[in-house]
């Protein structure tokens, strides 16, 4: 088994014993949305806050990649960020593999 494989399984079974059961891809950016939100809403979030949340992990995970820069948080706290390069128009395969190793980056 490659680094990569074993740093993937290790990053699921930290989720699985922390949330109880393994979320997917999704679960996963919600997950890194909320805690780059640093708080949790006094009710739950709507669908379009949950889509906001998971396009905030995606610009929190690429950027370790250059690809975003955060930029600061609106007044009600939730972070910005400035696209800096074009992705790679890439296959659903590789996106998410970059992905992926992002979540592990993340978590480590």
């Amino acid at each position: 088994m490659d680094n990569f494989e074993q740093r993937w399984l290790d990053t699921q079974n930290m989720l699985r014993e922390r949330f109880g059961k393994l979320p997917d891809m999704e679960g996963i950016l919600f997950l890194i949305g909320v805690n780059e939100l640093g708080k949790m809403p006094r009710k739950k979030f709507s669908k379009e806050q949950k889509q906001d949340l998971m396009h905030v992990a995606v610009c929190t995970l690429l950027s370790q990649y250059g690809y975003y820069e955060f930029v600061g948080r609106d007044e009600e706290g939730w972070p910005h960020f400035t696209k800096l390069e074009s992705i790679p128009m890439v296959g659903m395969a590789e996106q998410e593999l970059i992905l992926k190793e992002c979540v592990i980056k993340y978590f480590e």
